[in-house]
């Protein structure tokens, strides 16, 4: 249908509004009708204005850090800093020398100042029953402060010290804190001359060459070399410088290894020879004396011991190193019988005495305040129950003194660690509470910077060793029987070797004789045990030291004869010794204590049984036997 407008009829309208009428209406005729097809695209208009910035929206989450950039080259070196004040003077630094020798370090550029005076300190107590070093010399022997070492024993020596081909027995690299004149660096071989080392060992110092003396002559050692002299030593004097030919046999001369050559005189020979003399003292003669002696060498090399006299405890420190006179103090009243005494020399410098009091029954120490013990603090470390007997005593390798002992209440092996130097109050530990055991005990302290204990099992008749598996023996790693045939095990008396293994001296009381136990390994799990003196009625009261020519040296009383004897042993694992009488002046030779004295000699320490009194013994050489001088 069509539609049609009468114009006639509208009105005369704007301009603007017939616009708007007519657009209205062709929008309207638009719907009525079919939708048309979409035209091509228009050009694009012109860009309009921009628009406001509209609000900052929320911040992002961080990101991961980057990676760090390459390093910068180095900035300049500031300038040097103000000097700072002197500090205080340090102490020396030490020296290890071997096992068991400490030296101050020197202060004198590339010389080695070396003083060996007081090197007992702590590592030559000995005691009546058993003894216990908790070190020893290695084959060193000391003379006037100054070490002598036999060259002929050393092996793996520097190159630059090896004079003449000889080799030593120590390894360099062991020495620690050596002044740097005896270190090239390498810490293998020292390249120094030898003329700038002071005080060095005596027979280093010693030109080999052979020499040989004529038959109205003999070798001597004067401290620097060898000597073919027409008189023997005087009385007092040595033979040699640690080396001894045997009896009946004369030093004729040294050959290039610095071993002495020994000679039996002869018919035909002008001159003679008698045997030197060894110095024997009464120390103390006063009441009841020499009973549980020990005796260790202090700081300035003078023996100090430790013995009961008229039930009490008293110190005596010796004048000089023969002990020709002494200085006695009390130290504490400690009733009848059984002090079980035991000595060495603290950390401190000063002595420190495990002992047991029979007036309570109690394990005591006693800190003396001066060397002679003129003064001392005592203190209580255990009393329960019947405690203290066979004490022994050591310092460990934490500065502390540690002590065996057996407790007669629970029949058991016990140790007491002291907390403090002056041992004012300890730790107790159990060691060994199988059976009835822990009596005769010694201890010392191995290579391996732990306790090491022999005693005597009294249910089987056993000699047993137990070793610490931490430095207050608060367990064990080994408990071991290492002799079992017949009754043994008696007075033991312990020392550490130079091949580091345990060497123990004891009684065997089926045969009465005196036996040796030479630890197979460090813990002395087993051990090969020897009967050195067999003659029956010999080996009670035994005590056991290194000599300085690394073999052990063992006082012991010999009943038979009532006589005091020595036994040097002929190798290091001790399977034979010599054996001499060394006083027979009355009935001698009880409650013996060896050790080697700060000039390398033994001093033996012991009771006069028909006089009461305490004697000592300063052996006229290394090995305590008698030898050959010239008249």
């Amino acid at each position: 249908m069509r539609r049609y407008i009468n114009y006639q009829v509208l009105p005369t309208l704007n301009p603007i509004i017939w616009v708007t009428v007519i657009a209205l209406t062709a929008f309207a005729l638009s719907a009525c009708g079919d939708q048309g097809e979409v035209g091509p695209q228009g050009p694009p208009g012109a860009q309009g204005e921009p628009g406001e910035r509209g609000p900052t929206g929320a911040a992002g989450l961080q990101g991961f850090p980057g990676g760090a950039g390459s390093e910068g080259p180095a900035g300049p070196r500031g300038p040097v800093g103000p000097g700072g004040a002197d500090g205080r003077d340090g102490k020396s630094g030490i020296l290890a020398i071997g096992t068991g020798l400490t030296t101050e370090k020197s202060t004198m550029g590339d010389s080695a100042a070396i003083d060996f005076k007081g090197s007992g300190k702590a590592n030559t107590s000995a005691r009546s029953d058993h003894h216990h070093d908790s070190d020893y010399y290695t084959a060193l022997e000391l003379q006037n402060g100054t070490a002598r070492v036999a060259w002929s024993s050393l092996t793996d020596i520097p190159n630059d010290l090896n004079s003449g081909g000889i080799a030593a027995s120590i390894d360099w690299t062991n020495i620690q804190n050596r002044p740097s004149g005896l270190d090239d660096g390498d810490d293998a071989v020292s390249v120094i001359d030898w003329n700038d080392v002071q005080n060095r060992p005596q027979e280093l110092n010693t030109t080999l060459g052979g020499l040989a003396c004529g038959l109205d002559e003999i070798a001597s050692f004067n401290g620097l070399t060898w000597l073919c002299v027409d008189s023997g030593p005087a009385e007092g004097e040595y033979l040699s410088s640690g080396q001894d030919c045997q009896p009946d046999f004369y030093a004729t001369g040294v050959d290039v290894t610095g071993t002495l050559i020994c000679t039996a005189p002869s018919s035909s020979e002008s001159i003679t020879y008698q045997r030197g003399k060894h110095f024997i003292v009464t120390i103390q003669s006063s009441g009841n004396v020499g009973l549980w002696n020990t005796v260790t060498i202090g700081d300035d090399g003078l023996p100090i011991i430790a013995y009961e006299q008229t039930d009490a405890l008293y110190v005596a420190q010796c004048n000089n190193i023969l002990c020709s006179s002494a200085t006695t103090s009390f130290v504490e009243a400690t009733g009848v019988g059984d002090l079980h005494a035991s000595i060495t020399i603290g950390t401190d410098g000063l002595p420190l005495i495990g002992y047991r009091n029979s007036l309570d029954a109690s394990l005591k120490i006693a800190h003396c305040q001066t060397m002679d013990c003129a003064t001392s603090s005592t203190a209580m470390l255990a009393n329960s129950g019947n405690v203290g007997l066979h004490t022994s005593l050591a310092i460990g390798t934490d500065g502390l003194g540690i002590l065996s002992y057996y407790n007669a209440a629970t029949a058991d092996l016990e140790v007491a660690h002291c907390n403090n130097t002056a041992c004012s109050s300890a730790e107790i530990h159990s060691v060994d509470t199988t059976l009835d055991l822990g009596q005769y005990s010694a201890i010392t302290i191995g290579n391996d910077g732990l306790p090491l204990i022999s005693y005597y099992d009294s249910t089987n008749n056993d000699l047993k060793v137990a070793h610490c598996s931490n430095i207050i023996c608060s367990a064990t790693d080994s408990v071991a029987t290492i002799d079992q045939i017949g009754d043994v095990g008696r007075q033991t008396s312990i020392v550490i070797g130079v091949d580091g293994r345990g060497l123990i001296s004891y009684y065997d009381a089926t045969n009465k004789d005196l036996k040796v136990a030479h630890c197979e390994d460090l813990l002395c799990t087993t051990a090969n045990a020897t009967g050195i003196v067999t003659t029956g009625g010999v080996g009670d009261w035994s005590s056991i030291t290194i000599g300085s020519d690394g073999r052990g040296v063992i006082s012991y009383y010999d009943e038979f004869n009532g006589s005091l004897n020595v036994a040097h042993c002929m190798n290091i694992s001790c399977t034979e010794a010599t054996s001499n009488v060394v006083d027979s002046s009355a009935v001698v030779g009880t409650h013996t204590a060896i050790t080697v004295g700060a000039d390398g000699l033994p001093l033996v320490i012991y009771q006069d049984v028909t006089s009461s009194n305490l004697k000592g013994l300063h052996c006229s050489n290394t090995a305590c036997v008698p030898h050959a001088r010239k008249r």
